[in-house]
């Protein structure tokens, strides 16, 4: 890998084409990324999918083609479509939270294009052959999402996944792949009781996000992450939770986390870089990706432009 952050492609090169779509990913991998992320759910038939929500209502046509086929929330599962069913489905640019338009209004029509659901295997075998046929090295980044709710479902995802990384050779910390989850409990069982031996990555929300019952305040502190070093190889916290806007100069100022992360033996993978979305405090992408190299000193970022993060990475020497 490059003696540079890594770069990890956030559902594929989402910054152009519909996020999680093997297009994506073809077109993240041609432009650079190191790592190419997949978040992991189970479809009915206990298949691994590559979506990044447990929902299908935001990213695809399911509404229309299986209308009687929500719950009582009024959403659509991944879990209640068999693989064949899922198939059928086209998968377009996400909506945003009431789908009265894209989430990104300057990205891929949502009305436009043939994209369709794609098999965790599917994506394995894509990243596979292309690096037999480029001879690069580029790795695998899954999460398990949700895992306490798909339990809940009658599914264990976590078995379900590392028995298909085992069955395509991936196994240990020296393979290219990286195994991330925001459910602290999960990665504890993933490495303690499932004798996982990859790479474990934990993801760092906000309580009030919902994405597990993991106390993140806690978390965010030298016990907290010295906690965290027991389990996993490293954190991968919001971008939002490494600085703050300054009020004076107008510049950021860290909030210290990845100083305590490195200080406890994590490597820091934030999320999201997006060129579309700049976060506050900054005036352009170029600002943003070298602050948080240079000043911060992050071990890698998940972005969704990974030939915009690469040109400022390439320019930062």
């Amino acid at each position: 890998m490059p003696d540079r952050p890594l770069l990890i492609a956030h559902r594929g090169a989402s910054g152009y084409l519909p996020e999680h779509t093997q297009e994506a990913k073809a077109l993240a991998y041609a432009m650079g990324a190191d790592y190419l992320e997949q978040d992991i759910v189970a479809s009915r038939d206990d298949v691994l999918i590559v979506s990044h929500d447990i929902h299908l209502d935001r990213v695809s046509d399911v509404a229309t083609r299986f209308p009687d086929r929500h719950r009582e929330d009024g959403r659509f599962y991944v879990r209640d479509f068999d693989l064949a069913e899922l198939r059928t489905l086209n998968i377009h640019e996400r909506l945003n939270q009431d789908a009265s338009g894209p989430a990104f209004p300057g990205r891929f029509p949502v009305d436009k294009g043939n994209f369709g659901i794609v098999t965790l295997q599917q994506e394995i075998e894509l990243i596979q052959g292309l690096n037999r046929s480029t001879g690069r090295n580029v790795g695998l980044y899954p999460e398990i999402k949700a895992p306490a709710w798909h339990r809940q479902q009658g599914v264990d995802v976590s078995s379900l996944l590392l028995a298909v990384l085992d069955q395509y050779g991936y196994r240990s910390k020296q393979d290219p792949v990286f195994v991330q989850c925001f459910d602290a409990q999960e990665l504890k069982r993933v490495r303690g009781v499932l004798g996982c031996r990859l790479r474990l990555i934990q993801l760092v929300g906000e309580n009030d996000w919902g994405e597990s019952a993991t106390d993140y305040d806690a978390m965010k502190s030298s016990r907290g992450l010295v906690d965290v070093a027991r389990v996993a190889d490293g954190i991968g916290p919001w971008i939002e939770q490494l600085y703050t806007p300054a009020e004076i100069d107008g510049q950021p100022v860290s909030s210290g986390l990845v100083r305590m992360a490195h200080d406890a033996g994590l490597q820091v993978h934030p999320y999201t870089f997006r060129a579309d979305a700049l976060p506050s405090g900054f005036d352009s992408y170029h600002e943003l990706v070298s602050w948080f190299v240079d000043e911060l000193g992050v071990d890698g970022l998940f972005t969704d432009f990974t030939d915009l993060t690469l040109d400022v990475l390439d320019s930062l020497g």
